[in-house]
């Protein structure tokens, strides 16, 4: 069973990407043979800075390889490294309706905010689908929050099945627990889209920092204070252990605890929690040329399924090989 999961470079990914998808992915090749990439294609949508692509690209790499990810046993490559996906992307929106694209949450998101709509934004969910058929993917782990595009992605591929034939493998949903969404600094859902992000790597100083930052309510330190509607003991509960949260919970329920005293285990927690990462991540930043052959071994290795994948789908509908025209010719 292959399992696909792909990050967009937009910023160094942070403690929501962590728990709903970098974690997830990374555990998932423990059984599945798994595809990861940096999905720059994605972030052109709303990225137009040559050397802050880079820069993330680059970040988005070392964060997987610092977090366990092994090279050698999984794919790990850069999206635009296998140009096949925007062939195949061409070929779904062929056979795509522009009102399943007017539903994308993408579209929605820069409604809702008063962005300007470019063409890339709309068929985000074609580009989407493509990533995942082209790797003739089994199964993509998310969280809810993202199930709607692999649904889509299921929809395109079998109305191309129908048309043109069995030629694209129907992914399933893996859908991740619930709880899986991250409390940001101010309270919503962490998203570089809010600025209310926990950089995965930030020095100790920037990490405290942002923790000190954590929006609360007005409670003083002697009250009893709920931990279940807490932003800072909600990003603690993911990171401490079983009896740290206990011990954690109790004392916000019997008063006498300050949220800038809770601010500071977590910053403890999360700091102890990174600081081995830390390095290997500062170890692969340093050395851009290491971290290029890695990316560009995984796109070899992509790029023998999406080649594979593409072919069937050129034949499919109706277009022949270069190589197959020659040898036609009298």
């Amino acid at each position: 069973m292959r399992a696909l999961t792909g990050i967009k470079p937009t910023a160094q990914p942070h403690l929501g990407n962590l728990v709903g998808a970098i974690g997830p992915g990374i555990s998932l090749s423990r059984e599945h043979d798994c595809i990861y990439f940096i999905a720059d294609y994605h972030a052109l949508t709303t990225l137009h800075d040559r050397a802050a692509m880079r820069t993330y690209v680059y970040e988005g790499a070392a964060t997987w390889l610092a977090l366990g990810l092994d090279p050698q046993r999984s794919v790990l490559f850069q999206q635009s490294d296998a140009p096949e996906v925007t062939e195949l992307s061409w070929l779904l929106s062929c056979i795509c309706g522009l009102g399943l694209l007017d539903r994308g949450h993408a579209v929605k998101a820069a409604r809702d905010g008063g962005h300007d709509i470019n063409a890339g934004v709309f068929n985000y969910p074609v580009l989407m689908a493509a990533d995942i058929l082209a790797y003739d993917t089994n199964v993509v782990p998310v969280g809810q929050d993202q199930k709607q595009h692999v649904e889509m992605t299921r929809d395109m591929a079998v109305a191309f099945n129908h048309r043109f034939g069995e030629v694209l493998v129907v992914p399933e949903v893996l859908l991740q627990k619930e709880g899986a969404v991250v409390s940001g600094l101010d309270g919503r859902k962490m998203s570089k889209s809010y600025n209310n992000t926990v950089p995965l790597f930030a020095t100790s100083k920037q990490l405290r920092k942002l923790i000190m930052s954590i929006t609360t309510d007005s409670r003083g330190m002697e009250e009893p204070k709920d931990p279940e509607t807490c932003n800072i003991f909600a990003i603690f509960r993911l990171f401490a252990s079983e009896a740290e949260q206990a011990d954690l919970a109790a004392r916000y329920r019997a008063g006498g605890l300050g949220y800038g005293h809770a601010k500071q285990e977590l910053f403890e927690v999360l700091d102890r929690r990174f600081a081995e990462p830390r390095e290997h991540f500062a170890e692969w930043m340093a050395n851009p040329a290491r971290l290029d052959a890695v990316l560009a071994d995984g796109a070899e290795r992509a790029r023998v399924i999406s080649r594979a994948t593409l072919e069937r789908a050129r034949e499919a509908v109706g277009f022949q090989r270069v190589q197959r025209r020659r040898e036609t010719v009298p």
